[in-house]
């Protein structure tokens, strides 16, 4: 026993020296999409002032493929010594609800550092649709049932299952029309193909100040400097959050002491005025928070987007 505290005590002190000394060379930062997309910014925007805190550069290699399961399951199999990260992200959540097999488990493959930045979606309809509100956009969907549609970024994506959470919130009998992104499904909304859809804000915001389209709310928990004047989604229908965020998180078994410098400084690279602005063009507030309160928000999304494609009929994959 007194082996066994004292090969405890030499561990425990070996991780703290180990900390200490972390970084000693070059961080990979896993970013499970192509690149040239619209998250690289966003790992830019991160990942250089963490470095520069640190001491050590962080390298960003893109792994796209199959959903983002192919960089996700690189960094779930890779060394927890902290020198693979991955950026993690809301999609994550979805992915227990849409595949019959993963190979990682989202919840226990990973080790939560930080939710770094959320972004919110707007609600919008087409400006032939006779509604200005929440309230009265469902109040019509009640009177018609089945003859209004909404656009999506594809069966599964974040759009999709906000339609199917607003239907399952209120009762509306609403009909699903995917694109292949938001972008085609913006221009049908202006068009009036489509009377109404979720959408990045960074798609429909610009829309909607050039009078092609109404806003109704957004779906973020509190009113966003960005649209000040748009009420939540909440506002109308309380609990209705939709959000989609990216942060760290680490292999599995990765030293606290590690996972907690990292927190540390990625806080500090949040606090950035510069960043913060740069993030709000993007249409992304930073979060931060503990490592402990990452790791939650991955079990809970996970929770409640599985229930949420269960209800809506989406058979994995």
């Amino acid at each position: 026993m007194r082996r066994l505290i004292l090969f405890s005590a030499l561990f425990l002190g070996a991780g703290g020296a180990f900390a200490d000394d972390y970084p000693t060379h070059p961080i990979r930062l896993i970013v499970p999409f192509a690149p040239g997309g619209a998250v690289d910014p966003i790992a830019r925007l991160i990942s250089n002032p963490l470095g520069e805190r640190l001491g050590k550069p962080i390298v960003i290699y893109d792994r796209g493929g199959a959903g983002g399961s192919i960089g996700m399951d690189e960094v779930a199999k890779s060394p927890p010594d902290g020198y693979t990260l991955l950026l993690d992200h809301s999609g994550m959540a979805y992915m227990p609800g849409l595949y019959r097999t993963l190979p990682f488990d989202p919840v226990k493959d990973f080790d939560g550092i930080i939710t770094a930045v959320a972004g919110f979606y707007v609600l919008a309809v087409s400006n032939d649709l006779p509604v200005k509100s929440v309230a009265e956009l469902i109040a019509y969907a009640k009177a018609n049932p089945g003859k209004l549609s909404y656009g999506s970024a594809g069966v599964g994506s974040t759009l999709h299952l906000a339609g199917e959470l607003l239907k399952h919130a209120t009762g509306i009998d609403i009909v699903h029309v995917p694109y292949k992104g938001a972008a085609p499904a913006a221009t049908d909304l202006a068009g009036g193909q489509i009377p109404m859809m979720f959408g990045p804000a960074t798609a429909l915001l610009p829309l909607a100040q050039a009078g092609k389209i109404r806003a109704l709310a957004v779906t973020s928990a509190k009113r966003s400097a960005l649209a000040p004047d748009l009420p939540t989604m909440t506002e109308t229908l309380p609990g209705f959050e939709v959000v989609g965020w990216y942060g760290l998180a680490a292999p599995a078994g990765t030293p606290k002491e590690v996972i907690a410098k990292l927190n540390g400084e990625t806080n500090g690279v949040l606090q950035a005025p510069d960043l913060v602005a740069q993030m709000r063009k993007l249409s992304y507030e930073p979060i931060g928070g503990t490592p402990e309160e990452a790791t939650a928000r991955i079990k809970v999304d996970v929770a409640r987007w599985t229930k949420a494609i269960h209800d809506a009929g989406i058979e994995p994959q």
